[in-house]
């Protein structure tokens, strides 16, 4: 479904297919770099195999930048949600199978189930990545607090008496 088709009224998706994502040398080490992890299995393919791996590893919390990517996709699909402003990341997840490998082309099926939570869209975005033979890598789990839908009530004043004291 396109973004047009969800905007005409159609119904949005709550499952989206992405990828495929190309898991890099370099980009792994970037990635472990900005961690400021040293650990050479995410930049040596020697330590790597030492370990019992075919090439260096991502470090695991890698797949949480790819599991964005893929949720931002399914929201942008969302015509209720519009906007990202005001929305709180209550937390993630992220469940391993295995590390992702350099060399690893992996897909992602994001799934989006929405609730509320004191009166605010709670959304809950499952996202699993599967390697190119279909072997579960890791499934990571995000959820985002949405704004109100309604307008909050007016505020009470604090003194009822309606003094002039502050």
């Amino acid at each position: 479904m396109t973004e047009r088709a969800a905007a005409d009224g159609a119904a949005a998706p709550s499952t989206l297919c992405c990828g495929p994502y190309a898991i890099e040398r370099r980009r792994i080490a970037a990635f472990a770099a900005a961690l400021g992890d040293p650990h050479p299995a995410y930049t040596d393919p020697a330590a790597a195999r030492a370990l019992g791996h075919p090439d260096i590893i991502a470090p695991p919390t890698y797949l949480a930048t790819l599991a964005a990517h893929a949720e931002d996709q399914l929201l942008r699909l969302q015509p209720a949600f519009g906007t990202t402003e005001g929305t709180v990341h209550r937390g993630q997840t992220l469940r391993h199978a295995r590390p992702a490998h350099a060399g690893d082309t992996l897909h992602a099926t994001v799934h989006l189930t929405t609730t509320t939570l004191a009166g605010r869209p709670l959304l809950t975005l499952d996202c699993e990545f599967r390697d190119e033979g279909g072997a579960r890598v890791a499934t990571t789990t995000s959820s985002l607090l949405r704004p109100a839908t309604a307008p909050r009530p007016a505020r009470r004043p604090l003194d009822t008496t309606e003094s002039d004291h502050p």
